[in-house]
């Protein structure tokens, strides 16, 4: 009886046969070691890493600027119709007597009190009063100009006065501010240049005064 094992290939024949024939010669074929391939591999978990966390981020703070803006949407016509109300309260404290007696004193006390406890909660809603000081930058993401003048005291691009203050609402705007800007040209150099000039044109004797 004949052996029925005998023409059949070992594992290592079969491994051989099929190495052959993928062109496989027993070496990895990228030129790494093992050594090498597991810092490769290693270099490519951690970039997959450092770009999750990077989108991550990237997420929670999409997140975080869609929630602002919901929240701002959803109260600023509210925020609108209440500064109405600060407005209000502005004109009332400005027209109230400087000498006031001691019944007078105390209502311009209690509209000090309103008015600072109404921007109190203002700001705690993110709605911030923009009231620029003089010679602060014209800026126009937040002021409205109404009006360009010369002056001694600005350069110009500068804000001269605020008449009427503004609002913003998580930084963006609600109401601008309207101010008085100071136009190109001026500022000290300008005012001693038109001095200069009134003075050359009265004989030297231009002292300043009307």
């Amino acid at each position: 009886m004949s052996d029925i094992h005998d023409n059949t290939p070992t594992s290592e024949e079969l491994a051989a046969d099929i190495g052959e024939s993928e062109g496989f010669d027993g070496e990895p074929d990228d030129g790494l070691g093992p050594i090498d391939a597991l810092i490769a591999e290693r270099d490519q978990w951690k970039d997959r890493a450092l770009r999750a966390v990077a989108e991550a981020e990237n997420t929670k703070k999409r997140a975080e600027a869609q929630n602002n803006d919901a929240r701002a949407y959803a109260i600023q016509k509210f925020a609108r119709d209440l500064l109405g109300v600060a407005d209000n309260l502005e004109r009332a404290l400005q027209a109230a007597p400087k000498d006031a007696d001691a019944g007078e004193a105390g209502l311009v006390t209690g509209l000090e009190l309103t008015q600072k406890s109404l921007l109190q909660a203002f700001e705690a809603n993110n709605l911030k009063r923009v009231a620029p000081e003089p010679g602060e930058a014209f800026d126009p993401h937040f002021h409205q100009a109404m009006m360009e003048q010369p002056s001694d005291t600005v350069q110009g691009g500068q804000v001269i006065q605020t008449l009427q203050a503004g609002y913003a609402l998580f930084g963006r705007t609600v109401r601008p501010a309207m101010v008085v800007v100071a136009a190109k040209g001026s500022g000290a150099a300008a005012g001693n240049a038109a001095y200069a000039r009134a003075e050359a044109s009265d004989g030297g004797n231009f002292d300043g005064t009307a």
